[in-house]
């Protein structure tokens, strides 16, 4: 059995040879085979070039560099595809997550859990712009999804790999993979975890990014209840549209059989308008009825493009190298 570390990095030159070295310290003696997955995100920094040269010295170490900026989700998504171990371990580049907790999460993983998730309890960021608005996005998303989690934003989790293999990630979807593997039908469990300060740079992520995981929510409650039959969502409101207005219709017409005139009165344009809106809405039900089926029945494109994957352990002896695989 593999163990793989997927790390997303996005400008992370001044800790990467830190993270790196922590991951060693905490990995190698447990004596089992595992592979590091660095993920660059196209930084702009030289995280690149010192993920190249760690290839060259670290026979665990797979660096994948992306051509751009895509985020982390796709940088995530990226690492998921690259990497080839039965169990995945993910966590920021950024030293927070602490790699010392890794044996600990996955020896739960073994437990019998298809997913367990980190829980920053005594996290080490400003009270006011980061703990307060995660506390809140915490129990919204737990309220939304159903999976009862204290903490969603943190990256140190651990995946069964057939469960990841199910999950294509899209837009900021990286933090709701609990949610999404819950709609699999995954066994989920939570750890407490350490949280360090960062010691390194400004942290990536900004108030903007609100609207998005907003956003991203409702994808994630949508598809939690009606992924597989959209139209019930649609038709429903589509016919009480529908309903409405033909009630209002039959009122009017029978005034205006009565001699009323009907002509400017708004109740004649919301008649209209309830009917119109009741059509678009059967209509968008069955254009994502189709959406649906190829969702579920075409092979999807990745949301990323890979311009090199350096893999350290081509140089192994081949024994090593066939246990990694």
């Amino acid at each position: 059995m593999t163990l793989s570390v997927v790390i997303p990095l996005y400008n992370e030159e001044e800790s990467l040879s830190m993270l790196v070295a922590q991951l060693l310290g905490s990995l190698r003696p447990l004596g089992e085979p595992f592979e590091l997955v660095l993920v660059d995100d196209g930084s702009s920094d030289r995280t690149a070039e010192l993920l190249q040269e760690l290839s060259r010295t670290t026979p665990e170490l797979v660096a994948v560099l992306l051509r751009r900026n895509y985020g982390q989700t796709a940088a995530m998504s990226a690492g998921f595809d690259a990497c080839r171990g039965d169990e995945i371990v993910t966590l920021d580049g950024d030293l927070q997550n602490d790699p010392a907790d890794i044996p600990m999460i996955v020896e739960k993983l073994r437990q019998g859990y298809d997913l367990v998730s980190g829980w920053r309890h005594q996290r080490q960021d400003a009270a006011i712009s980061r703990l307060l608005p995660s506390k809140l996005a915490n129990k919204l998303i737990a309220r939304v999804t159903g999976v009862r989690l204290h903490d969603y934003g943190c990256s140190l989790k651990a995946y069964r790999r057939e469960l990841v293999a199910d999950m294509n990630l899209y837009g900021e979807l990286h933090r709701f993979l609990p949610a999404l593997a819950y709609i699999e039908g995954a066994r989920i469990s939570e750890v407490k975890v350490n949280h360090k300060a960062r010691q390194f740079g400004e942290s990536k992520y900004g108030i903007d990014r609100t609207f998005r995981v907003l956003m991203d929510l409702l994808t994630v409650w949508f598809m939690k209840r009606f992924l597989t039959r959209p139209m019930h969502v649609f038709g429903f409101w589509g016919l009480m549209a529908l309903v409405a207005g033909g009630l209002m219709g039959s009122v009017l017409v029978v005034q205006k059989l009565l001699g009323a005139d009907i002509g400017t009165r708004p109740l004649l344009t919301l008649c209209v308008l309830l009917l119109l809106t009741g059509v678009q809405l059967f209509c968008f039900g069955l254009l994502a009825e189709v959406m649906m089926r190829t969702y579920h029945e075409s092979q999807g494109r990745p949301i990323y493009r890979i311009r090199a994957t350096l893999r350290g352990s081509d140089a192994l002896p081949e024994p090593v190298v066939a246990a990694l695989r």
